[in-house]
């Protein structure tokens, strides 16, 4: 009996699905194990769900603070995810050369924003599990349909990520992670999460109508809160949004 061929060699690349599967598997450990991105990603969406919450300062119109919250929370949640976390680490990825080294394997340009984004959205799987049980716990009742729900967050999650892939393939390591902290902070307090647009000037709720964490978060409280059907303007607002972030990511991004 002979072992002659058991071991010849095969040289070549791994199937595509494996190649990108394992380049997902590691993003998202990546991305798990860092202190900053979970910060953004779980700790700051929790507390400003408890926190506002458990505390009546905001003017939610005679309903529960929780009910009004959550669907901004798990808006915000998307946006730590997509934008700002993919911002920040693709832009560091890019500076120290690990982007350039990852387009010269024989994983495709597209693979690797392939697994990027499956990473994406497993890590915002878990953060809306996570959300949706502390939201139940403070007394959340959670109403519409969850087709409509899932539709605005994926077309959210993409008009996230094209406009973190632009910012992080234009701009330098450093003016992505002052840029991309700066708008988190500014949508969280302009963006409907936590104070109702009404809030704002005539004027200046037109204008923030337009904004993708306010259609997101709009959305979700339209279907979640008060049980609409599906929220066509918000998804068209979310659809323009993803065509043109993730166009001119592809257009411009810069891998060194």
């Amino acid at each position: 009996m002979t072992a002659t061929g058991l071991y010849t060699p095969k040289p070549g690349a791994a199937p595509l699905g494996r190649m990108i599967t394992t380049q997902a598997v590691l993003e998202t450990k990546m991305l798990l194990r860092n202190g900053e991105q979970l910060l953004l990603t779980v700790v700051i969406p929790t507390l400003v769900l408890v926190l506002f919450s458990s505390v009546d300062i905001i003017d939610t119109g005679g309903a529960k603070a929780v009910d009004f919250l959550a669907p901004g929370v798990l808006a915000l949640a998307v946006m730590s995810t997509a934008f700002t976390g993919q911002a920040i680490a693709t832009g560091f990825e890019r500076r120290y050369g690990v982007l350039k080294r990852l387009a010269s394997s024989p994983l495709p340009r597209w693979a690797l924003m392939t697994a990027k984004t499956a990473s994406v959205l497993v890590t915002e799987i878990l953060q809306v599990v996570l959300l949706t049980v502390i939201a139940l716990t403070l007394g959340w009742s959670p109403h519409g349909n969850p087709f409509a729900v899932a539709l605005l967050l994926l077309l959210g999650t993409a008009a996230f990520s094209g406009l973190g892939l632009l910012m992080a393939g234009t701009l330098k390591a450093e003016a992505t992670l002052a840029a991309a902290n700066l708008v988190f902070l500014l949508l969280l307090v302009s963006g409907g999460v936590i104070i109702p647009l009404d809030q704002f000037s005539r004027t200046t709720q037109d204008v923030l109508s337009l904004l993708p964490i306010t259609a997101l978060s709009d959305g979700l409280r339209d279907v979640l809160q008060h049980g609409a059907g599906m929220p066509w303007g918000d998804l068209g607002i979310l659809t323009v949004w993803a065509v043109a972030g993730l166009a001119l990511a592809g257009r411009f991004f810069r891998w060194e």
